[in-house]
């Protein structure tokens, strides 16, 4: 979602009630295809969201856990494993619209405002009962910088410091997605009420998304068993470019039918790309600094601002 847009002379406009965009979920439960373990926790967290008043305020949840009534969620797992699938899902399931918040475009677009503009973004999801939807927000939710030798570590720890604030107070559903829950603060962690890991898919998952993919004119009768088989390490976005690869390889070579030959080389092509891609990630290791550490580098004052 764009939220605002940079200015010519590298001024940046501040979120407003005009370019927050509130959005209809696209996909429901239906369209999930997970694997069991992924699926029940999925299962079991709705389960939580629909009888809330049941768990706090008639099994007396409400006096022991007072302060854990704000819910956030957090995905995750390998990339293209179904997790912004599974929050639009979770939001029409709810009957709730989507405030989708891209950090990294966030960050780079509001320089020095960014903390101003999260706070904005919680204000209107309490506004319009909508959920607050992080993708990749180890952006965000990462392990807060130590050596500050920069304005901007400094500015990246006052915005973490304030999504603390932010997420204590908020009584709406917060969903964060990661391809790296290592790199989490664990501040952030020990605030999420539940994690769920999205796995790869298993034999069965693979066989139903081989079949999802494949509309009823395609014109191909290839194994889905042995599809399945020989994919074991694609997630569902994989296995939905497999099945284009394969359509424009048979196409290009002016053949009426789909073969496994052709499934085979798209297969082959995506896992190759995957390895490359794997060999060239590098870890770094952050490490965490205090609210207190920050205030001390930019004053009282100015940290009462950030979080009013």
């Amino acid at each position: 979602m764009g939220i605002g847009k940079r200015l010519e002379d590298n001024k940046v406009e501040k979120v407003t009630e005009e370019n927050l965009s509130l959005i209809t979920a696209k996909y429901s439960l239906a369209d999930l295809i997970l694997p069991f373990n992924t699926e029940t926790s999925i299962a079991d967290f709705l389960s939580y969201k629909k009888h809330e008043q049941l768990i706090f305020n008639e099994w007396g949840l409400s006096q022991t856990h007072k302060h854990q009534r704000q819910t956030a969620v957090n995905f995750y797992g390998a990339p293209g494993t179904g997790k912004t699938m599974a929050a639009h899902a979770i939001a029409m399931e709810l009957g709730k619209p989507l405030i989708i918040v891209d950090y990294a475009s966030l960050e780079s677009k509001y320089v020095g405002e960014t903390s101003k503009n999260i706070s904005e973004i919680f204000r209107k999801a309490k506004e319009n009962q909508a959920i607050i939807f992080f993708d990749e927000a180890d952006a965000i939710l990462s392990r807060r910088v130590t050596n500050m030798t920069h304005a901007t570590d400094v500015s990246v720890n006052q915005t973490r410091s304030v999504l603390l604030t932010l997420m204590n107070d908020h009584e709406g559903l917060i969903i964060f997605t990661t391809n790296f829950i290592e790199n989490y603060d664990p501040a952030f962690m020990r605030r999420i009420l539940a994690h769920i890991e999205f796995e790869l898919p298993d034999l069965l998952c693979r066989e139903r998304l081989w079949k999802k993919y494949m509309p009823e004119k395609f014109p191909s009768k290839v194994d889905i068993k042995k599809l399945a088989e020989i994919s074991e390490t694609l997630s569902g976005s994989d296995i939905s470019n497999c099945v284009l690869k394969a359509a424009m390889s048979a196409a290009r070579q002016n053949s009426e039918i789909i073969l496994i030959e052709h499934f085979e080389k798209s297969i082959a092509e995506v896992i190759s790309s995957k390895n490359a891609n794997n060999k060239s990630n590098t870890k770094i290791e952050k490490k965490a600094v205090s609210e207190t550490y920050v205030e001390s580098k930019i004053g009282a004052e100015k940290m009462m601002e950030l979080k009013a």
